[in-house]
């Protein structure tokens, strides 16, 4: 047993729910590079926190409010139209609406958990030369001269397709410390590539 899961007040060993439990362990993976890379200590209730940019967090809270307002609503009405047409045994409708409201409640819950641990911070008060959390990258291939630039983010807010990357991804993991002109190496299916980082800003 972790000792995160150390019940507080009493000192014993208590029982953790799923979803507390994978975040609580993805908040000690992201911590642990934060605190590498911006000199923050570990321990205490810090262990918890889970860095988030400040656009990240408006994005979770945006999220939430849709699925705990509009989304909740939407699906309790098609839950009672559905229960409307007759068996429910053979309801195909209502099945599909009732695991809708499942998958809604679980998310919701999931996402007060996040939001409850979430520690913002603020990008634009950041700065250095090296990557770390919340540094926008700008690197390229060095064998097809392909550049992309992605920011270096916490696990709740990564979207690769946006331009966000977990600090816990590989290609995070690799850049991490390195400097504009450094090279580094991320393993892949057809073998390990090399890049180079252009540019690093905090913005």
């Amino acid at each position: 047993m972790h000792p995160l899961d150390r019940d507080a007040a009493g000192g014993q060993f208590a029982p953790i729910s799923p979803t507390r439990l994978i975040v609580k362990r993805f908040a000690e993976r992201i911590w642990l590079g934060v605190s590498l890379l911006n000199d923050v200590p570990l321990g205490g209730d810090e262990m918890e926190k889970i860095p988030m940019t400040i656009g990240g967090q408006k994005a979770l809270a945006a999220e939430y409010e849709h699925r705990t307002a509009s989304e909740r609503r939407r699906i309790v009405e098609a839950i009672s139209e559905a229960r409307a047409h007759g068996d429910l045994s053979e309801n195909a409708e209502y099945s599909a609406a009732k695991e809708q409201q499942s998958l809604n409640e679980g998310r919701i819950k999931e996402l007060e958990t996040i939001l409850a641990l979430a520690d913002v911070i603020d990008i634009s008060k950041l700065s250095g030369t090296t990557v770390k959390f919340g540094a926008t990258v700008t690197y390229i291939d060095e064998a097809t001269e392909e550049e992309k630039t992605y920011q270096v983010v916490g696990d709740p807010e990564a979207d690769a397709s946006g331009g966000r990357i977990s600090i816990s991804s590989p290609i995070a993991r690799a850049m991490i410390g390195k400097e504009e002109g450094d090279s580094f190496e991320v393993s892949a299916p057809g073998g390990a590539r090399s890049y180079e980082i252009l540019k690093i800003k905090y913005v």
